[in-house]
């Protein structure tokens, strides 16, 4: 502090560099690597994007190969008679189902995920998307946030009852902007209810990474990672192999100093072999994490 400040004037300058820093999105704690340990590690989108179209048994085994110990589930009509399958070859092979794509309403698909939960006692996160024009405001903004409030209260709900947890998933969209899901959270007002926060599709928020993770951190259920590239959608690169973005660097050094500690996905989300995908994904992770790790 200057010379000859007195401790008020000290205090005010503290609180104004502590509030300029905050606002810059700076974030001051030590880089953890722990979060990227394989432990922690959850494979998404390797169910029907998979070019070998593995059945139950085989994608338990590839993650047991990998030493992949979770599984976020997303599906497609062809995969609802296998549900029960999954579940159980699951847990043959020790792997925790950690999240489920969940339908967007409590339809007769997601009663009987939620039953299935409930009977083999599992307890997964369901991660539910919406849409809805960003551009919204006033009556209709208000209009479409009551209907999305309906709408989800009514899984959260019926969530409770099989012991799960609820994740607002951004997939573009009014309802991918982490300010409104944090609205639509305060006005659902039930305690099992958080965000999922994708990057491959948030390439738009990437510049205000810092700011967004302190904002929902709180309720952060779970995080899924994707090598990114300035303006990637735009420039067709949506889905990018981790460590071959321009900003990949950027994002895990501020993922790493967030104090976030849980479940960190790593996805396939081609139309390639889910197997080769998630080893680069690892390989290109483990790497960034030795680079950071090596940092003072």
């Amino acid at each position: 502090m200057g010379v000859g400040m007195t401790g008020k004037q000290a205090w005010i300058a503290c609180v104004w560099l502590a509030w300029t820093v905050l606002g810059t999105g700076a974030i001051s704690q030590e880089f953890q690597a722990a979060p990227f340990d394989r432990s922690n590690l959850v494979a998404w989108c390797i169910v029907p994007f998979d070019a070998q179209k593995r059945t139950p048994e085989q994608r338990a085994q590839m993650l047991e190969e990998l030493k992949i110990r979770r599984l976020a589930y997303d599906y497609r009509a062809e995969h609802v008679a296998s549900f029960e399958e999954e579940i159980l070859t699951l847990k043959k092979h020790g792997i925790e189902l950690t999240a489920w794509w969940f339908p967007t309403v409590l339809n007769d698909e997601a009663k009987l995920i939620l039953s299935l939960c409930k009977k083999h006692e599992v307890h997964p996160q369901l991660w539910v998307t919406g849409g809805g024009d960003p551009a919204m405001q006033g009556d209709a903004e208000a209009a479409f946030m009551a209907t999305e409030v309906q709408r989800l209260r009514e899984i959260a709900l019926a969530a409770q009852e099989a012991q799960c947890q609820v994740a607002l998933y951004n997939h573009g969209g009014w309802f991918g902007i982490p300010e409104n899901q944090l609205r639509l959270i305060d006005a659902i007002d039930l305690p099992n209810v958080g965000i999922v926060y994708n990057l491959h599709h948030a390439h738009d928020q990437i510049d205000r990474l810092p700011e967004i993770l302190r904002k929902i951190g709180p309720k952060l259920l779970a995080m899924n990672l994707n090598g990114m590239q300035t303006d990637g959608e735009r420039i067709g690169k949506k889905i990018l192999v981790i460590g071959q973005g321009d900003r990949d660097r950027e994002w895990l050094r501020v993922l790493g100093q967030s104090g976030f500690k849980g479940p960190i996905g790593i996805l396939n989300h081609t139309d390639l072999d889910a197997r080769q995908r998630l080893i680069e994904n690892l390989e290109g992770l483990d790497q960034l994490v030795l680079e950071w790790g090596r940092k003072p």
